[in-house]
C-alpha cells in the first residue's frame, strides 16, 4: 500500500558529480595548464571515469570531457598497444593529425594521482602508436646529422631510447666517452623516426647503428625489456653514481671519488662537509626540491621575478626563456633565461645588480656569477681555436626561491597526499647576458639539445669548414666571421634547413 509521502527523489552519485554532470566539489584552481588528459571510457566503464575525472581535477589537473587536438595525453586502462593505436586511428580519421598525443597506461594516471602532480612519463607507461609501415620508416631518407632531423619532444620508440640512454650515461659515468656518444647518436635516430620500431629489418641502413645498439633494441623487442640495462640499472655503482650527479655542483669525476671513498648516500655525504665545496653544500642542502621537476607555470612565474630585477635595474632589456622549456617541454629541472639589451654595450655588468635586488627580496638561496671574459678572447683567430660548447658570457649559476601564489593554488583533496603545504620551492636558475650583436648565436646555443648543438657545430666544421660557437661563426680560411641577427641566419649560412626548437629535442 503506497503511503502519501512521495518517494525521495535520488540525487546524482558522487561519480556523476566528479564527471561535472551535477553540481559537485569545485576543482582545485588548474596547477598543470600545458597538460590536458583525455580519460577513455574503453574498459574504465562510466562510473569509474567519472570519479577518476573529479579525482584529478580537484589535484589541479586539467580533464576534458570529449576529445579534442587540444589533448596531450590520453589514458586508458586494459589495452594493448594495438588496441590504442587502433582507437586512435578511428578517433583521428583519415586526416590524422600532426600532433598525436601520448597513448598512456592507467598506471601514469594512478602514480600521478599519488604523488599529487604528472609522474614523468616512461617506458612502461606507453601503449605504443600506430603500427609504422614499411615506407614510413625510410632509412635511405634519413639525414646523418641531428641538426638535419626534425625531432619532437614526444617520440615513438620511448621504450628503445630509455634503454639507449641509460647505457649512454652509464657509459658516460666510467668517462668512455665513445661509447656514450656512439649510445646517444643511435638513441637520436630513433627519436626522429616517423614511426614505431617494430622489427629489425628497419634498423637497416640506419647512420650510426652499430651492433650493440642493435642487440639492445632486439632484446627489448623480444622480451620488452633489455637484460644488460636491467643490470646495469640495479648496479650500486650506477644508482651512487646517478644519486650524485643529481646534486647541483657535482660532476662525474667528484661522484666517482665520493664512491672509491666509500661514500653511497645523502647521508654520508652530510657527515662529510669537509669535502664539500659552496656550490655543492647548497646542492645537498635543497636537494629534496632540486630533485624535484620544475612544471612550465613555474618557469613561467620565475621569469615573472627575472623580469620585474631586471628591468629595475635595466629597462628595455629582454629576458628569453632557453634550454628545454623552449624545445616545447613542460618539465626541467632548472630553468635558463637569456638576456639582452638592444644598445650594445648597455647590457654589461647587468647580473651583479639584477641578484642584488633579487636578493634583497630574499629569493636567494646561492648565486655564482661569473664575468663576461669574452675580451680576452675576440681576435678571431683565437675564437677559432676554441671551438667549444663553453662560451664566456656574463652568467650567474643560481637557486632561487619561488614563493607559493597562495595556499587554495595547492589545495589537496581528500583522497591527495597530506603532507604539509610549504610556503616555497628551491628552483636552479641560471641566468645569462648577451650583447645584441651576439643574441642569435647565444639564443641558439643556450635551447640545445646539448646532442643537437654538439651535431650542429660537428657539421659546421666537417661539412662547410666553418667554426660555430655561442659567441658566433668563423670561417678560418678567410678569417671572418659571419653575420647573424636570428638563428634563421645562423641555418641560411650553414646551408641547412631552418628547425624549430620544438624540433630540435635530439
Amino acid at each position: 500500500m503506497a503511503s502519501g509521502v512521495p518517494r525521495r527523489r535520488r540525487g546524482p552519485g558522487r561519480a556523476e558529480e566528479a564527471a561535472g554532470g551535477a553540481p559537485g566539489p569545485a576543482p582545485a584552481p588548474l596547477r598543470f595548464p600545458g597538460l590536458i588528459l583525455y580519460l577513455a571510457e574503453r574498459r574504465l566503464g562510466r562510473s569509474r571515469r567519472a570519479f577518476l575525472t573529479g579525482l584529478a581535477r580537484a589535484k589541479g589537473f586539467r580533464v576534458d570531457q570529449a576529445y579534442s587536438p587540444e589533448v596531450t595525453h590520453v589514458v586508458m586502462e586494459g589495452c594493448s598497444a594495438a588496441e590504442a593505436s587502433s582507437w586512435l586511428d578511428r578517433v583521428l580519421g583519415p586526416s590524422g593529425a600532426p600532433q598525436r598525443p601520448l597513448l598512456l597506461d592507467i598506471s601514469w594516471f594512478t602514480e600521478s594521482m599519488g604523488r599529487g602532480e604528472p609522474v614523468p612519463v616512461e617506458g612502461r607507461h606507453c601503449l605504443g602508436v600506430p603500427l609504422a609501415t614499411k615506407s614510413q620508416v625510410d632509412s635511405a631518407s634519413l639525414p646523418t646529422y641531428a641538426c638535419q632531423r626534425h625531432t619532437p619532444l614526444d617520440h615513438h620508440n620511448l621504450c628503445f631510447t630509455e634503454a639507449l640512454e641509460t647505457l649512454a650515461e652509464a657509459a658516460g659515468f666510467e668517462e668512455s666517452q665513445g661509447r656514450s656518444l656512439s649510445f646517444r647518436r643511435a638513441a637520436s635516430v630513433l627519436r626522429a623516426l616517423p614511426g614505431p620500431i617494430t622489427s629489425m629489418s628497419q634498423l637497416q641502413g640506419l647512420p650510426h647503428f652499430g651492433d650493440h645498439s642493435s642487440r639492445i633494441v632486439q632484446e627489448v623487442l623480444e622480451h620488452g625489456v633489455s637484460r644488460e640495462v636491467e643490470r646495469v640499472k640495479q648496479s650500486e655503482r650506477y644508482q651512487t653514481m646517478k644519486l650524485f650527479t643529481q646534486i647541483f655542483g657535482v660532476g662525474v669525476k667528484t661522484a666517482d671519488r665520493w664512491y672509491r671513498e666509500g661514500l653511497w648516500t645523502l647521508d654520508d655525504l652530510q657527515g662529510q662537509t669537509r669535502k664539500l665545496s659552496r656550490q655543492q653544500e647548497a646542492g645537498i642542502r635543497h636537494f629534496e626540491d632540486l630533485s624535484t621537476p620544475v612544471w612550465r607555470h613555474e618557469a613561467d612565474a620565475i621569469q615573472r621575478i627575472v623580469e620585474e630585477a631586471v628591468w629595475q635595474v635595466l629597462p628595455g632589456a629582454t629576458v628569453t626563456m632557453t634550454g628545454g622549456f623552449r624545445r616545447g617541454k613542460l618539465q626541467g629541472h632548472d630553468v635558463d633565461f637569456l638576456i639582452t639589451h638592444p644598445v650594445e654595450g648597455q647590457e654589461a655588468g647587468l647580473l651583479p645588480k639584477v641578484m642584488g635586488h633579487l636578493e634583497s627580496q630574499g629569493l636567494v638561496r646561492y648565486q655564482h656569477t661569473r664575468n663576461n671574459h669574452y675580451q680576452d678572447t675576440k681576435d678571431l683567430d683565437h675564437m677559432a681555436s676554441r671551438n667549444t660548447c663553453m662560451d664566456a658570457y656574463e652568467s650567474c649559476f643560481s637557486i632561487l626561491w619561488l614563493p607559493k601564489p597562495s595556499p587554495s593554488f595547492y589545495q589537496k583533496s581528500g583522497e591527495g597526499p597530506k603532507e604539509p603545504i610549504r610556503d616555497g620551492k628551491a628552483v636552479r636558475v641560471d641566468l645569462v647576458v648577451a650583447p645584441i650583436s651576439q643574441f642569435a648565436f647565444a639564443l641558439l646555443g643556450w635551447t640545445g639539445s646539448q646532442h643537437f648543438e654538439r651535431e650542429l657545430r660537428r657539421f659546421s666544421r666537417a661539412e662547410k669548414k666553418l667554426l660555430l660557437n655561442s659567441h658566433g661563426l668563423y670561417d678560418p680560411e678567410k678569417k671572418e666571421s659571419l653575420p647573424a641577427t636570428s638563428e634563421e641566419d645562423i641555418f641560411s649560412h650553414l646551408g641547412l634547413q631552418y628547425i624549430t626548437p620544438e624540433q630540435r629535442n635530439a
